[in-house]
Order: C-alpha cells, then sequence, then structure tokens
C-alpha cells in the first residue's frame, strides 16, 4: 500500500502561473522542513483535483522539482523528497521585495489612536469621493512629487488607489484596450506580468542595458507592429535589475513613444527611494504617461496606499475603470496616510529607509563579493545564464533560502537575459545575514558585477 503523503498542498502567494507557483510551495515546504526527506508528495491527480489545476501542470512542476534535486519519483510508488536543509537551519525568504520594517508598534497604536479621538463615524460609514477626497489627493501629490524632478503632479488627475497594484491593473485597463500589446523590459516586475496575463493582453520584451530599456530595441519592436502597444516602464530602480535611467535616456523614450503613437506606464514606486530621483516621464509628457506611485515601498506595505495620475483626457475613463474594480478608496488607510504625511512621520520613515537599503546593499556586496549598487535598494540583480540561475535557486531553497522563481520576471521566455534577484528587506539583519553567509557558499569564486548608473 502507498504512503499518503504528509503534505498540505498549497500553491504558493505571488506571480507567476500555477506551474511556477507549486514549485515554490513545494521547495519552500521542504525548505522550512514541513515535507521532510523521504516523505511521499500526492498523486498527480489528485494534487490537481485538489488545487483545481490541470494533470499537466501538476506534472510540469514535479519535472521541474526532480530536475532541481528537490525530489525523485520512483517508478509505481510515486514522487518522494529527495532532502532539504538541515534540522538547524533557518528559513529565510529572499523572494518578496518589500522594505524592513520601519513603523514600530509604538508610533503605530499611538496614531491609531489619535485618529479615533478624532474620527468620524458618519463620514467612515458613507460613501466618500471614489478617488478620494480633494484634500488628501493634495497631499499625496505633494509627498510623491518630492520623488524625482519635474512638474509637480496635478492633484486634479490624481486617483488614490488601494495599494500600487491596483492602480497598475487600472493604468493597464487604460492603456491596453482589447488588441493592445504591453511591451517591458525583457525581464521586469512579476506582478505586472501576472496582471497582463490575467486580463489577455499579450507581453513582448525588449533588450536591456546598463541604463535599463534599451531605446533601438523598442523602437524597432514598435515599429513592426501596426496594430497598438503600450510601454511599461520603471525608470528608477527597475525590478528586478535596480538600474536607474539618465536624463537623456528617459527623454529618448518619450520620443519613441511619442512618434509610435504609443502610451507610456511609468512605475515610480522605487523613486523614493532614491535621494535624487531623475525626472519622472509623466513631467516629460503629461498628455501621454500614466504614472503610478504608492507608499509601500517608502513606508509600509500594510498602508495600501498607491497613487495613478493620468493624462487629463483620460480621466472620466480612469475614474469608471477604478470604479468596476473598486467601490472607493480604504477610508482608514487614507486616514493614516494623511496623519503621517502632515506630520512628518512619511518622510521620517522614508529616509530613514533610504539609510537602511544602503546598509543591506553594502552587506550584500561583502559577502557575495559583489559591486554595490551606485543608487541603492532592497533588491539586487546577480545576472547568470538561466541554468545557472535556475541551479542556484534549487540550491539556496536546499540551504533554506527562497528565492524568486527566474521564469516568473521573464517577459520574453526567448531572450537569453536571466539571473537572480535577492530582496534584501524581508528579513531582519540577523537573518539576512545568515541568508547571504549561505549564499555565499553556493555562487562561483568570481565576482558577479552588479550594473552600474551610467
Amino acid at each position: 500500500m502507498k504512503l499518503e503523503s504528509p503534505w498540505q498542498p498549497r500553491l504558493a502567494e505571488g506571480a507567476g502561473t500555477a506551474s511556477v507557483r507549486l514549485v515554490r510551495a513545494v521547495s519552500e515546504d521542504i525548505a522550512a522542513g514541513h515535507l521532510p526527506a523521504g516523505a511521499r508528495l500526492p498523486a498527480h491527480r489528485d494534487l490537481a483535483w485538489r488545487l483545481g489545476i490541470a494533470v499537466g501542470t501538476v506534472t510540469r512542476a514535479y519535472s521541474e522539482l526532480e530536475r532541481c534535486g528537490l525530489v525523485g519519483a520512483v517508478r509505481g510508488q510515486g514522487t518522494f523528497v529527495a532532502g532539504g536543509p538541515g534540522p538547524a537551519a533557518q528559513v529565510v525568504d529572499l523572494s518578496m521585495n518589500v522594505p524592513p520594517v520601519a513603523v514600530g508598534d509604538g508610533l503605530l497604536r499611538a496614531s491609531l489612536r489619535d485618529i479615533a479621538r478624532g474620527a468620524d463615524a458618519t463620514g467612515f460609514c458613507s460613501y466618500l469621493p471614489a478617488i478620494g477626497t480633494a484634500v488628501r489627493r493634495g497631499l499625496l501629490a505633494g509627498y510623491l512629487s518630492e520623488q524625482g524632478t519635474g512638474t509637480p503632479l496635478d492633484p486634479a488627475r490624481l486617483m488614490i488607489c488601494n495599494g500600487a497594484q491596483h492602480a497598475l491593473a487600472v493604468a493597464l485597463a487604460l492603456a491596453c484596450p482589447r488588441g493592445t500589446m504591453l511591451v517591458t523590459e525583457c525581464v521586469t516586475y512579476p506582478g505586472v506580468l501576472a496582471l497582463a496575463r490575467q486580463s489577455g493582453i499579450p507581453v513582448r520584451g525588449v533588450d536591456v542595458d546598463a541604463e535599463g530599456m534599451e531605446p533601438g530595441s523598442l523602437d524597432r519592436l514598435l515599429a513592426s507592429r501596426a496594430a497598438p502597444a503600450a510601454v511599461y516602464i520603471t525608470p528608477d530602480l527597475h525590478n528586478p535589475t535596480g538600474r536607474t535611467m539618465g536624463e537623456a535616456r528617459r527623454r529618448e523614450i518619450v520620443r519613441i513613444c511619442a512618434s509610435r503613437k504609443a502610451l507610456i506606464v511609468e512605475d515610480a514606486v522605487y523613486s523614493g527611494l532614491c535621494v535624487a530621483a531623475g525626472t519622472r516621464l509623466e513631467s516629460l509628457a503629461p498628455d501621454r504617461v500614466l504614472h503610478v506611485g504608492g507608499l509601500s515601498k517608502t513606508v509600509s506595505p500594510g498602508l495600501r496606499i498607491g497613487a495613478l495620475l493620468v493624462p487629463q483626457a483620460m480621466w472620466e475613463t480612469a475614474v469608471a475603470a477604478f470604479q468596476a474594480g473598486c467601490t472607493t478608496s480604504a477610508p482608514l488607510n487614507c486616514m493614516v496616510m494623511e496623519r503621517w504625511i502632515v506630520d512628518g512621520t512619511a518622510r521620517a520613515v522614508r529616509d530613514h529607509l533610504r539609510i537602511e537599503a544602503r546598509e543591506r546593499c553594502r552587506l550584500a556586496a561583502e559577502r557575495l563579493g559583489i559591486a554595490m549598487p551606485a543608487v541603492p535598494a532592497f533588491h539586487v540583480w546577480l545576472e547568470t545564464p538561466e541554468t545557472a540561475a535556475r541551479a542556484l535557486e534549487a540550491a539556496a531553497a536546499r540551504e533554506g533560502v527562497i528565492l524568486t522563481p527566474p521564469e516568473s520576471m521573464r517577459a520574453d521566455p526567448m531572450s537569453t537575459v536571466c539571473g537572480v534577484r535577492l530582496c534584501l528587506g524581508g528579513p531582519d539583519r540577523p537573518g539576512l545575514e545568515d541568508a547571504l553567509s549561505r549564499l555565499a557558499r553556493l555562487l562561483p569564486r568570481e565576482p558577479i558585477p552588479v550594473p552600474m548608473v551610467i
């Protein structure tokens, strides 16, 4: 009789196909010790039924796990865990791109107490303006205008969203009507790929260089298409590569998109970590750029405040798209945002996180033998061939360190650009040091360069 599997089936949170998320869930649970060596995994059909996915999806995931050396198949008996980290190894997750905790319990509780003293139950229990009150939109526009140079963000064209991911979803709905292709860097933010695929938007990747999106590659792709296209781009601290565009590059990208009649979705969620961020693309082409910002990377992920600045001609359509997804921006989140911007907390936390980013990048550079990024963030990029990236991810999982699956960041599966993103913000400082020490034993002896800002 076959042994029953001890595993509680699940798909990992975050972006990626069902197969990628299944691989990640099993890898995480092996690393955490929930699936010990020799444990049997559920049968293909049983697991597919329990998770509501196709049998072929399970087969692909198990094949990938076997290729990585995490499991082994025994003919006629099933699939079994090959091994995991030692019992003393603590699992450290370097796959989620979050900032370190910078808002203490005391500050959070004091803020909520003060908000409660002046809370208006009547307003809280009614529908406020869907996109935020004029006062709060003005405060958020002023705060975000400090991130980068150019004309201040116009509150009349800004809507408060429930997180930057919500803002990005609205932006894609506006920029990519049916038949529109989304163009982005060949490696990019997994969340935008998940949104595009969920919405049926085709995605194409273009080449990157030391400043991010390469203009010639973008122009050639846009010129080759008769159908409309939109461009998604992160000029400051691009995710995952960490590269930042120079001023001339920003203007060249805007010029190309204008000549090819392509809208731009500008992701500026990391701009606040830059002490001297560049010119916002929105400032260069306010009639062509949908600008996405938020507070998750510069204050706290738990404060679900995003911002979307849209061209004036698209305003009514944007409000309709916003309301199709949710009725209003969350009132309590907006209350906390208002207080923290007014009393200076948001700026103080942002400044602290800038310092912390520099220290964590320095630590990664020292432990891993990589170059210190010119503009520190909470993610660093180790560019490496696909086979090496996959091998490092699998080896790290066996050491109890969870990394972002390389395939989840690839806009173009045919691209030769691949690598490993290390997210430095999630663990506390001792946990990060421990994880980096484990990774250092897995990396080649030759230093791995991290591209610098031009």
